[in-house]
């Protein structure tokens, strides 16, 4: 799997307790080793990872790997981006973008309330 650097990978067996379980809002990209934007992806989550870091955990699944966690929340496209929060899924975005629109998106779910 294609990883971004400075961002964890989740499996079926972790993933509740290290997405469902955190603290923080979680960004998950669920990946793919044959999918091309998610290489382009990779860069802009190293980047949002750094910047959003203490605000915003993000982590990456390679849906190959996991059926599991793939099926539960009905991922067919890659990369499909979803943004949990308390252990509910609250955003959910397929497909790459540059590091300015994926912050701009995420903005509401960091920081609730603006």
């Amino acid at each position: 799997m294609m990883r971004a650097e400075g961002v964890a990978e989740v499996t079926d067996q972790d993933f509740d307790a290290e997405v469902l379980g955190a603290d923080l809002p979680v960004l998950v990209e669920f990946t793919a080793d044959w999918c091309g934007p998610c290489r382009q992806l990779a860069p802009v989550l190293s980047a949002t990872a750094a910047q959003e870091a203490g605000r915003l955990k993000v982590v990456q699944l390679d849906v190959d790997a996991n059926p599991e966690i793939t099926a539960r929340y009905a991922v067919l496209s890659m990369p499909t981006l979803m943004v949990f929060r308390a252990g509910e899924p609250v955003k959910s975005m397929v497909g790459a973008r540059p590091k300015r629109r994926l912050l701009q998106e995420l903005e509401d779910v960091i920081r609730p309330g603006g």
